[in-house]
């Protein structure tokens, strides 16, 4: 039987928890996860988790922050001053905004603090630093 070696484009199903158990993302309900094994396509400790598998194998991977979305950054929070942000952009805590960067990338950012002078705005990916479990099933290679 066939197994996952890096390069091969194989299909999942996935149920991603944190350490307390709660469910962050899950492909349930939904088409199997479809990616290339070894090319960056999924985070690091996923890509490294596969090779080895056969059709039908189900694995529980234990990924550390640094092989998932790597740790919190403090350089991706900023402070910015309140009057620069337009009236109608909602200003709640835990509000998902995108600026743009200089180069014209587009970036999400988190409101995660709001005073009457400043917005903090905090670009770490929302799992930053923290360490995933992913229950898995490989579907298909090919």
């Amino acid at each position: 039987m066939t197994e996952v070696k890096s390069g091969d484009t194989v299909r999942i199903h996935y149920t991603g928890t944190l350490a307390d158990g709660s469910v962050f993302d899950s492909s349930e309900g939904r088409d199997p996860l479809e990616f290339t094994v070894g090319t960056g396509q999924v985070i690091a400790g996923m890509d490294g988790g596969l090779p080895g598998m056969k059709v039908g194998d189900k694995k529980r991977l234990e990924i550390a922050a640094e092989d998932a979305y790597g740790p919190v950054n403090s350089e991706a929070r900023q402070a910015i001053p309140r009057e620069g942000i337009p009236d109608d952009i909602p200003l709640e805590l835990g509000t998902q905004l995108q600026m743009q960067s200089p180069e014209g990338h587009v970036l999400p950012v988190t409101v995660v603090e709001v005073t009457e002078a400043t917005v903090t705005l905090d670009a770490n990916h929302p799992l930053a630093g923290k360490d995933l479990n992913f229950d898995i099933e490989l579907v298909s290679i090919g």
